[in-house]
């Protein structure tokens, strides 16, 4: 009989308890079914739950929302980064090596601080599709998308904190998810955004790093700076260090924290 897999839910981009993005982490005792990760994802009900299996020079890692599996995910990559160095199975001075459909992903501790090495997905300029920008609510001041989803750049941090986005809407829309964004007011930070991706099962999505793959790269040319500190603006908020990585990748970081830990029994 193995052992039962064990599963923790982490606040990722947080410093403490209730902030930032709630991920669910399943450290696998054996490769597992798709339908069973999908079942465990809902079962979850959080943006996205990783799944992590150890391989040869590396872990093999997963993602899947309440609804779908996706490419690529930063949060819950933090988040597992996180639980193998406090469980002991990564010393705090190995990184950790991910093998996953986006490719190899790397992620480093110092201190409380960890950053992960993400490939850039910069967004071309492109008309937004019917009904996007009247469910958002928003007035656009330029409209782009990558391969995964589209950006709204709009003309301030307020508009960006007060919208109020039709989820029905946006759930009709075909798209991975928005991303809204603006110029910070705010001291302390560069730009401010939020991310909308309901067509996965993600309304509102608190913390998101693989956006930032995509908002860093736009900024960067924007600000014209290297680098960058971005705030999320959810209601959970949270804050993300970002800068350049070697040809087309990106370093992003933030802190982590455990909120539980238990055993699933099947």
């Amino acid at each position: 009989m193995t052992s039962p897999d064990i599963l923790f839910c982490v606040d990722a981009f947080a410093g403490h308890i209730g902030m930032g993005n709630p991920a669910g982490v399943c450290l696998l005792t054996e490769p597992a079914d798709p339908a069973w990760m999908q079942m465990v994802a809902r079962e979850m009900n959080l943006s996205e739950t990783a799944f992590v299996l150890k391989e040869e020079n590396g872990f093999g890692l997963r993602w899947f929302t309440p609804r779908v599996e996706i490419e690529l995910a930063g949060h819950p990559t933090l988040a597992t980064a996180h639980i193998l160095w406090e469980e002991g199975y990564l010393t705090c001075n190995e990184p950790a090596r991910f093998f996953t459909k986006s490719g190899i992903l790397i992620a480093e501790k110092e201190g409380d601080h960890i950053e992960l090495d993400f490939p850039e997905v910069p967004e071309e300029s492109e008309s937004a599709p019917a009904g996007l920008i009247e469910a958002l609510g928003v007035q656009p001041y330029y409209t782009g998308k990558n391969r995964f989803d589209y950006l709204i750049e709009v003309a301030s941090e307020r508009e960006v904190r007060e919208m109020a986005p039709d989820f029905h809407r946006l759930g009709k829309i075909p798209m991975r998810g928005v991303m809204v964004t603006a110029r910070a007011t705010t001291p302390g930070y560069d730009f401010v955004s939020r991310f909308f991706a309901p067509t996965v099962g993600v309304n509102e999505d608190p913390v998101t790093g693989s956006a930032h793959c995509c908002l860093f790269p736009f900024w960067q040319k924007r600000l014209g700076r290297d680098i960058l500190t971005a705030f999320q603006a959810s209601e959970r908020g949270g804050v993300l260090s970002l800068r350049p990585g070697y040809q087309g990748r990106i370093k992003i970081g933030g802190k982590a924290v455990t909120v539980w830990k238990g055993s699933l029994i099947s």
